[in-house]
């Protein structure tokens, strides 16, 4: 294969490699590599300690699906947090809902911020929003400042590995609770279904050890590992299955819909098998 390719290892028992155009960007910040590629299937890619961020191409599916069925099940979530996400591209959909009046997003890398204001002006473009403020700072460190504050948290964390271990664990996500108000609903991605089974089991039944709703959804997005990513959702009120069709707020989107927020909570048998 003549030519450069990106290949991104996951658990030393899948590759997945990508053509690149050009290198746009390579460096080592505080706390992880940062990387931008211009691939020539997926177009700029942004990639942390060598794993897939984000793509220009497919972006818009996972940047819907963490925050609209969070976003659609709450009633009025007016003030959210937003924990990771550098590259604007949750915050871009939580902004675009009408009933949002204000959005934090606290990233503890200030260097992906910039790079993805430079090289993602896709995804970053609505970080200079009113509406949004955006705090260099730990996410852990920053819910645990915080009671019965959001209305809505969404975890737009990296892979569990590095300075994002911290987002999968029981105590963070008790922190999460204790920072949503009386009716709050948390959303976080919670890896492939195909590679994490054990993992997704241990996540799911500490989210629903402490959430009285406790539901996992899925996503197609390619370049995540395998092409089908989770999410789990923590809602202490609402069930996002029994939202009020007309709740559900047209922002605009290319993947998510109202058919969608149900459908994407029946879940395989398989899936419903880690569960359990």
């Amino acid at each position: 294969m003549k030519g450069i390719w990106f290949t991104e290892m996951e658990s030393g028992k899948l590759a997945t490699s990508y053509k690149v155009k050009k290198i746009l960007h390579q460096e080592t910040s505080k706390y992880q590599t940062i990387e931008m590629f211009d691939t020539e299937m997926f177009g700029r890619m942004l990639v942390n300690d060598g794993a897939v961020m984000t793509t220009v191409k497919d972006e818009f599916v996972y940047h819907e699906m963490i925050t609209l069925p969070a976003l659609n099940t709450h009633p009025n979530p007016k003030n959210v947090l937003v924990i990771g996400g550098g590259d604007g591209g949750t915050i871009r959909e939580i902004v675009k809902h009408p009933r949002v009046e204000k959005a934090t997003l606290v990233e503890i890398d200030e260097r992906v911020i910039e790079v993805c204001k430079q090289y993602l002006p896709e995804t970053s473009l609505e970080l200079d929003n009113p509406k949004v403020t955006v705090l260099v700072d730990d996410g852990i460190k920053h819910v645990q400042e915080k009671k019965d504050f959001y209305d809505v948290i969404i975890v737009d964390s990296t892979d569990p590995v590095g300075p994002a271990v911290g987002l999968f664990s029981k105590e963070f996500y008790q922190n999460v609770f204790d920072a949503l108000k009386e009716d709050g609903i948390f959303a976080a991605q919670t890896e492939s279904p195909w590679v994490y089974q054990d993992f997704i089991n241990k996540i799911f039944k500490e989210i629903k050890s402490i959430f009285p709703i406790t539901k996992l959804y899925t996503a197609a997005i390619p370049t995540y590992p395998t092409g089908l990513w989770s999410f789990t959702m923590g809602s202490k009120k609402y069930d996002p299955e029994k939202v009020d069709r007309t709740q559900i707020v047209d922002t605009n989107t290319r993947y998510y819909t109202a058919d969608l927020h149900y459908s994407c909570f029946k879940l395989p048998r398989f899936i419903q098998d880690i569960l359990e």
